[in-house]
């Protein structure tokens, strides 16, 4: 069970990086961020997070605000999931945990 909380801590952390990583890039790169090649590749590695968050929101939301969406939701995910992890190392003992 702590090896499944790890991983979905480490994928949260991955798209979490991701998304900020394709806002930031974008500020940088401006208007021509769609022909950058790696703003291409975050976009593609953010998709499925920003797809889920699509999906479960109302329609009222507008598309430019789904990575904000996201984020909150990845952020707070993150939060439990690393609750558990604690709760899950102090059960088991610190030594598994290292």
């Amino acid at each position: 069970m702590l090896l499944a909380v790890v991983i979905a801590k480490s994928l949260i952390e991955l798209s979490l990086m991701f998304i900020v990583g394709r806002f930031l890039l974008g500020l940088l790169a401006g208007p021509n961020r769609d022909s950058n090649v790696f703003w291409q590749l975050l976009d593609v590695a953010s998709k499925p997070a920003l797809w889920i968050t699509r999906r479960l929101s109302p329609k009222l939301i507008l598309d430019q605000h789904i990575p904000l969406a996201t984020s909150s939701w990845l952020i707070i995910a993150w939060v439990v999931v690393v609750q558990m992890k604690i709760e899950m190392c102090l059960e088991l003992g610190i030594a598994t945990c290292q």
